[in-house]
């Protein structure tokens, strides 16, 4: 195997090369469950989801371990709001999660990870980072000191004196004068307030912070070097800085030997980035009451993963249209089987040609998981299909070998167009009545049979090579 894949730690493409040969060790961080998601988040769950698809298509066996942070102070806030706790918070949008990303295909983590599950550890990896020197306790917090580490920056490729300028620009806070240092950040938090949710520690009372969490799942389920870390560029700085830190001050060994990002979901006509916090933002759940989810698929997953996506009318109706181009054709290869013959002279060229754009699909998405230019071998293919079904007689044997090939690299984009409820026997009947209404000449029962199956949804279109159909939404 060649997969090249971009390293954002040493900023270039790098051979995939995994720790245990044939086996993947995938984290990618997921959300913090306080609200329903939108686009720009599920764009990242769908960006690794495909490239999780892609290394099993390609042979390997991946243990892909994605967590939830139910820890923090939006769901503090949220259920302050909702007047209830924050486990009922995270329980709904954790459930509500599932059922969004489920409806556009996402495959579960072999782990989920919650961090009210993981407190022990969590304790127990911080007493190790102040044993060691790393870390140290203020006031009930407990903060890692960031000049400890040498290669701190290195990530997100900034100098400490960079990070440093930032940090004095920041109004931070009742916090930095608990800090050795600016840069210093907080593993632990002490409580503030009696009816916050806690944890006894040998400090105090308290709850985690946010970058201690991925480390100490990532590490429990995945052991203390990663394959790949992945997660959205927002997260670069400073959450995966901290991560590499801590990880690495607490184990001794490389934290992840690859790190991806994706881009983010540009709104209008300046690109401006999509965010709650700026208010611009699309749910997904309600983009779906009015999409197709395969759309919604096609458009978050066929975008290269490092490149911005841009989300707008336009693009979902390109979307709408490669995806109903594509369900034509899978309907041209089912209805084709029932009058295709199984021995035709000159099959060997077109099945070569057919694993030619399996080949050209490869070879892009083993560039960095090149989505848009595997969906364009995946185009090329649907247009050699559709040319060859023009013939008058089809081998089964090819039918078979375009649809093979074409619903396999569709289930890497995690794009399931296949309709198993294409003709019921009702559909079936009455097509086949309306031809016999037209071989009798009764071209009064002929239209109103297409007249009703177009109340069902059902176009037919007459062609030389019999009476082709489709289904619109």
């Amino acid at each position: 195997m060649s997969i090249q894949l971009y390293n954002t730690l040493t900023r270039k493409k790098e051979l995939f090369k995994p720790i245990e040969e044939g086996k993947v060790r995938f984290y990618v961080c997921g959300p913090t469950v306080y609200n329903y998601i939108h686009i720009g988040n599920a764009r990242s769950s769908v960006a690794f989801d495909t490239i999780r698809r892609y290394l099993e298509y390609r042979g390997y066996e991946v243990n892909y371990v994605s967590n939830f942070t139910d820890v923090d102070d939006k769901i503090i806030k949220a259920a302050h709001n909702e007047g209830t706790t924050p486990e009922a918070i995270a329980d709904k949008y954790i459930q509500a999660f599932k059922e969004d990303t489920g409806a556009i295909n996402v495959k579960e983590a072999n782990v989920h990870p919650r961090v009210m599950n993981n407190i022990p550890e969590i304790i127990q990896f911080v007493e190790s980072l102040i044993k060691q020197g790393y870390a140290y306790e203020s006031e009930g917090d407990v903060y890692f000191r960031t000049d400890k580490f040498e290669k701190y920056g290195q990530l997100s490729d900034q100098s400490i004196q960079d990070l440093l300028v930032g940090a004095s620009e920041r109004v931070d806070d009742e916090f930095t004068e608990r800090k050795e240092n600016p840069l210093d950040f907080a593993l632990w938090k002490a409580t503030k307030s009696d009816d916050e949710i806690s944890w006894e520690t040998p400090w105090g009372a308290g709850r985690p912070g946010w970058h201690i969490e991925c480390s100490v799942m990532a590490t429990k389920y995945l052991g203390d070097t990663l394959d790949i870390h992945g997660g959205g560029q927002d997260l670069q700085f400073p959450h995966h800085e901290n991560e590499i830190a801590q990880s690495e001050c607490h184990t001794h060994q490389t934290f992840s030997n690859y790190w991806m990002h994706n881009g983010f979901v540009t709104m209008g006509s300046d690109s401006e980035k999509m965010s709650k916090s700026l208010g611009n933002f699309v749910l997904l759940r309600d983009l779906l009451k009015e999409a197709d989810p395969m759309v919604v698929r096609y458009l978050l997953s066929t975008v290269h993963y490092r490149r911005p996506l841009r989300y707008d009318a336009n693009a979902l109706q390109e979307a709408q249209a490669n995806v109903e181009k594509i369900r034509e054709v899978l309907r041209k290869l089912a209805y084709r089987q029932q009058d295709a013959v199984s021995e035709v002279e000159g099959n060997q060229e077109i099945l070569a040609a057919i694993q030619q754009h399996q080949a050209s699909f490869v070879n892009a998405m083993d560039d960095d998981f090149n989505a848009a230019n595997g969906v364009t071998a995946i185009l090329e293919l649907i247009k050699a299909a559709n040319q060859y079904l023009e013939k008058q007689t089809v081998a089964v044997e090819v039918l078979n070998a375009f649809y093979t090939v074409l619903t396999e690299l569709l289930d890497v984009f995690g794009l399931d167009l296949v309709e198993n409820d294409l003709l019921d026997e009702e559909i079936q009947a009455l097509i086949e009545e309306r031809k016999a209404a037209r071989l009798a000449k009764d071209y009064a029962r002929s239209d109103e049979i297409r007249d009703q199956l177009k109340e069902q949804g059902i176009i037919l279109d007459d062609t030389p090579q019999g009476t082709q159909w489709k289904r619109v939404k």
